[in-house]
């Protein structure tokens, strides 16, 4: 059986709802992504066979999202592709069905990854093609409805995670200080320049000229665990999970280049 190696990653900086790259769709930044992952494998657009990419938020992005993402980055409309969705897991899932191919020699060069953006997703008329006849209407929010509320029991994810870190006892405290550790890990490898490997800048155009996002906007430099400690809890005042321990609501594209030991070996790869 085949053995996946990974030739090549990249990603795109991580946005928040409505920042820098709030303009771009998710097959944008998902394109975006795919083709520095490419370039940085040496690997041609042409010689991938197979390219599977998570999204959770759909909704009116068009037929095949992975596709508009693989077109955009110059693959072949010949290769074929998929989507997937299984929400937070779906851009790992895209490469556990890719290796899965891989390695029943279905394809030697795929590609896999995700992308999302949360600042695009519509919000929902739901009974609106046939019309209202009277009374008032409910417009659902994409966002929070498809991809942050558990359908069986309506609850959304925020209080989903609470009552499951209530129930392996984590405390108020140990959130905070993760939350902190991550922000501290991210900046010290801003500041250290560790982030270009990874990172491909997005050129934004707007009225006024083109912008260049190449940093994530989630870290922030001014937070301490006094800080985040002061923060009302999300589900109850004193709830464990707040808007400072909890993740963002974000926008981005990320992309793994894998393929088979032999066909790396064979074309020169390391």
């Amino acid at each position: 059986m085949p053995k996946t190696v990974i030739l090549g990653a990249a990603r795109t900086p991580i946005g928040k709802m409505g920042g820098g790259l709030a303009s771009l769709d998710a097959t944008e930044l998902g394109g975006i992504a795919i083709r520095a992952a490419l370039e940085r494998a040496g690997v041609e657009p042409e010689q991938v066979g197979h390219v599977v990419m998570g999204q959770v938020l759909q909704a009116g992005q068009g037929q095949i999202p992975s596709r508009q993402a693989q077109i955009k980055a110059g693959i072949p409309k010949e290769v074929s592709s998929e989507t997937v969705n299984k929400v937070c897991a779906s851009g790992l899932r895209a490469s556990v069905i890719l290796d899965q191919a891989i390695r029943a020699g279905e394809v030697e060069v795929g590609v896999g990854g995700g992308m999302e953006s949360m600042s695009q997703a519509p919000y929902l008329l739901p009974g609106a093609r046939f019309g209202y006849r009277m009374g008032d209407a409910k417009m659902l929010d994409a966002m929070v409805h498809d991809g942050l509320t558990n359908p069986f029991s309506g609850k959304q994810m925020f209080v989903e995670a609470t009552e499951v870190g209530d129930e392996l006892e984590m405390t108020r405290a140990d959130l905070d200080r993760w939350a902190l550790r991550s922000h501290e890990l991210a900046l010290k490898a801003t500041d250290e320049g560790r982030l270009p490997e990874e990172i491909v800048p997005v050129t934004v155009k707007g009225r006024k000229g083109d912008t260049v996002v190449e940093v994530d906007e989630g870290p922030r430099r001014d937070t301490s665990l006094e800080k985040l400690a002061a923060l009302p809890g999300l589900v109850g005042k004193d709830g464990s999970h707040t808007a400072g321990n909890s993740p963002g609501v974000n926008d981005g594209g990320g992309a793994l280049v894998l393929t088979s030991e032999e066909w790396a070996s064979a074309n020169g790869k390391e």
